[in-house]
């Protein structure tokens, strides 16, 4: 073994996990699992140290390094389990000095100090990171643009573990995605924390809209353009011509709605409105009337009573959401909303539970809306593939990355099936 990434959170992280593989092996670092970890719910943090204590029962000989968002919130809670031999900060996991310093340490006779976490309110600057998906069998490229975020949910602790926003310039992201699709990738995910609040930190402040005319511009080869969460407050002009005028664009979009209540939304300082969010879906589907849009929503949030919630679950129908990813609401340190009055935890299950099955509803329904479409579908595996709507497909024995034109034949209530013999 030489260098096992276990990654926990967000497609961001996802894509740092590669980076992270790459210098951590140029670093010379062997032996050695890295836990990237994520810092969104107390669940998410208590399966990284869960993860932790069995991976060094099966691999006793390994050295374990922990990073990401929780590392970088919590890096001595981490230092004092035993079975941690380093905690590496979230803006330092993406510089070869830092893992340089690691292999070091761990080559030492003498034991060093186990933290290595810098202040990331201090990071005003991002460098942009290509990742080689064709080294790593990635059917598709993430292309990082933007990290951290200059806003404060009451429910969120991401500004503390990701730092202020910042942004690659776009002419280095032109540089990248062409880069990318030389080599031969048919997509390309756009990512970032606050991927609308692109721009903000960079000379003009140029907006996401921009940026992503300027690539569509520059690269007419690149086949598909996705784009992942944004906030829908923050949509601007230039995204909905893109969304409206360019299918290169994915139909495609997920949003940061988290409540369907304004006085959850209030008390959660979020700049949107109920009514916003309804308007805005039925905006783009007017645009594209084919889009597929999914959610972020938060299930018991503090204060929440029966009634909001049931506005948060109309949502689904309101919006036509088609994917719904439900978040139940755990306090975490330094975010206001753990001193607020708290929801009995057993409501919050309950509630996430009837918002996950409304999502699997939604989901279903749109599954059974495709029958007999043709669709292009990137290969993803050997067993699967997504539609341009990143509806998932079953397949059998294709190539991962490619492309293929397949006439959907129906649905297992989960995922759709191709006629592999009757492609477009």
């Amino acid at each position: 073994m030489t260098v096992d990434v276990v990654t926990f959170g967000c497609r961001l992280n996802a894509f740092e996990s590669e980076v992270i593989a790459r210098e951590a092996e140029r670093a010379g670092l062997s032996d050695t699992i890295v836990i990237n970890s994520c810092a969104v719910t107390n669940e998410a943090v208590a399966q990284a140290r869960q993860s932790i204590r069995r991976l060094k029962r099966e691999q006793p000989g390994a050295r374990i390094v922990v990073t990401g968002c929780a590392a970088q919130t919590q890096p001595q809670m981490f230092a004092e389990m035993a079975e941690v031999d380093r905690v590496i900060g979230n803006d330092d996991k993406m510089r070869g000095e830092a893992w340089r310093a690691t292999t070091e340490a761990f080559s030492a006779a003498a034991p060093s100090e186990k933290i290595a976490v810098s202040d990331i309110m201090a990071v005003r600057a991002m460098a942009p990171h290509l990742v080689d998906g064709f080294a790593r069998g990635l059917p598709r490229v993430f292309v990082q643009v933007q990290n951290g975020c200059d806003h404060r949910c009451t429910f969120c602790t991401i500004p503390f573990g990701r730092g202020n926003s910042r942004s690659v310039p776009m002419a280095s992201v032109v540089e990248q995605v062409r880069e990318i699709v030389r080599r031969g990738h048919a997509e390309i995910v756009l990512t970032g924390v606050d991927l609308t609040g692109y721009g903000t930190n960079l000379p003009g402040a140029p907006r996401l809209g921009t940026l992503i005319k300027q690539i569509l511009r520059h690269v007419p080869e690149l086949k598909r353009l996705r784009i992942s969460s944004i906030d829908s407050i923050e949509a601007d002009s230039d995204l909905l011509d893109v969304i409206a005028e360019d299918e290169r664009l994915m139909p495609h979009l997920h949003l940061s709605l988290q409540s369907g209540d304004d006085l959850i939304l209030k008390r959660m300082k979020r700049r949107h409105s109920r009514q916003h969010a309804i308007e805005f879906c039925a905006q783009v589907k007017r645009l594209r009337p084919d889009i597929a849009l999914g959610a972020d929503i938060i299930a018991g949030f503090p204060t929440e009573t029966e009634a909001m919630f049931k506005r948060s679950l109309d949502l689904v129908d309101e919006c036509d959401l088609t994917f719904l990813h439900v978040f139940p609401y755990s306090p975490r340190p330094l975010a206001p909303a753990a001193r607020m009055p708290q929801v009995v935890g057993g409501t919050i299950k309950e509630r996430a539970k009837r918002l996950r099955a409304a999502g699997e509803a939604a989901l279903r329904k749109r599954l059974a809306r495709e029958v007999g479409a043709t669709r292009n579908v990137l290969i993803e595996s050997a067993t699967q593939g997504r539609t341009e709507h990143y509806l998932p497909v079953a397949i059998t024995g294709d190539v991962p990355g490619a492309v293929r034109a397949l006439t959907i034949a129906g649905n297992d209530g989960a995922r759709l099936t191709a006629d592999r013999h009757r492609p477009a």
